[in-house]
């Protein structure tokens, strides 16, 4: 099979399952297997979504809550990568953070919510902050598993070769974690849309998150159903951007 035939056949595979459930869905709501006043035929949306674009609103809602997840993801993964590094390298630094790591980790990030909103108001540098603490630890131990997943070997002969330790950095650790990063950069992703809407739903006048809830609070269905698409799209685009850069930066690990 030839790389043109095989990418058709992926590509025609990535839209044939959400064609399915929409044509599934559209099916059961005409036929009225399904109540259509709660679950509106797809086709029905299309009106909806257009009167939400020439409104403004909904363009605006995606635009916030894009801003929010991109500022968000790299206040947490930057930093997230480079202690992961470190913890990776570094026995001493692995030790001293894993406990914060692993407790913090766990606990459901909408909680911490309130102590945000009481250390940063109810800005926009709440909602960022909140993205970025939802996804750093989640960065932080992928990166740090990439790195003690390195050959030791390559450590040794740089440092028999007089590298110290921002050279460790850069030329064995950074090159031999990429894999990982970039897998924990695509979770700590689709985790940040998912926090930022649920934060959306709480704290927030704009946004998908808000279109969401106002709309199911108001019990305007079909607004709320456009509101869900939107998000999913939102999370499928961001991810094929970083699968792009990811291929940009690791062209020989394309053909995995």
């Amino acid at each position: 099979m030839t790389h043109r035939s095989r990418r058709a056949i992926e590509i025609t595979l990535t839209f044939a399952a959400p064609l399915l459930i929409l044509l599934l869905w559209e099916l059961l709501s005409r036929t009225e297997r399904i109540d259509p006043k709660f679950w509106p035929p797809p086709t029905s949306l299309w009106e909806t979504a257009r009167d939400l674009v020439v409104e403004g609103d909904l363009i605006g809602d995606i635009w916030a809550s894009l801003i929010r997840i991109l500022g968000g993801f790299l206040l947490g993964a930057v930093p997230g990568v480079i202690l992961g590094l470190a913890m990776g390298l570094f026995w001493p630094v692995r030790v001293f953070f894993m406990p914060i790591a692993t407790a913090i980790y766990a606990v459901p990030k909408i909680a911490i919510l309130p102590l945000v909103i009481i250390a940063f108001g109810i800005g926009e540098a709440s909602k960022m902050v909140v993205v970025a603490l939802s996804i750093f630890f989640l960065v932080v131990l992928n990166t740090m598993s990439g790195v003690m997943t390195i050959d030791r070997t390559y450590q040794d002969v740089a440092r028999n070769f007089g590298a110290n330790r921002w050279q460790l950095f850069l030329t064995v650790a950074l090159p031999g974690a990429l894999p990982a990063i970039f897998t924990g950069l695509k979770l700590a992703l689709g985790f940040s849309l998912i926090v930022i809407v649920g934060t959306e739903f709480l704290a927030a006048r704009s946004g998908v998150g808000h279109l969401i809830w106002q709309s199911w609070q108001t019990l305007a269905i079909k607004k709320m159903y456009v509101g869900l698409i939107v998000t999913g799209l939102m999370g499928w685009a961001l991810t094929l951007g970083l699968d792009a850069i990811e291929r940009l930066v690791l062209p020989w690990n394309d053909g995995r």
